[in-house]
């Protein structure tokens, strides 16, 4: 299957770019620090799932898939730092995106899982 199919790869770029918005509203002093750190964790999630699909099992696919739900777990705390900071006002559409990807990466996680 290719990964472009998967709603969990399509959502998770949903994210990318909800997060590359974001951040652009972040203080200059920032562009090392959280705006850089969100960007990657929000690019690694799509980037892990395609690399995954593109390998030969689903052993390796897994893999890649734990990659990508510790990089949501990493965006999802640095947007907590970031709202505690009050670089961020109540961004909900960021925070669905997150449960919504968060949800997908499980939910495909435990399907490839119960295959092996």
């Amino acid at each position: 299957m290719d990964h472009k199919d998967l709603d969990v790869w399509k959502k998770s770029m949903d994210l990318v770019e909800s997060v590359y918005k974001l951040t652009h509203q972040f203080p200059e002093t920032e562009k090392f620090g959280l705006i850089s750190q969100m960007r990657r964790s929000a690019v690694s999630i799509p980037s892990n799932i395609a690399e995954g699909s593109a390998r030969k099992g689903d052993k390796e696919l897994l893999q890649f898939l734990y990659i990508a739900i510790g990089s949501i777990a990493e965006l999802e705390t640095q947007y907590l730092i970031a709202m505690r900071l009050g670089f961020l006002s109540n961004e909900s559409i960021v925070e669905k995106q997150l449960i919504e990807v968060k949800k997908l990466l499980l939910g495909f996680k435990n399907y490839i899982d119960k295959k092996l």
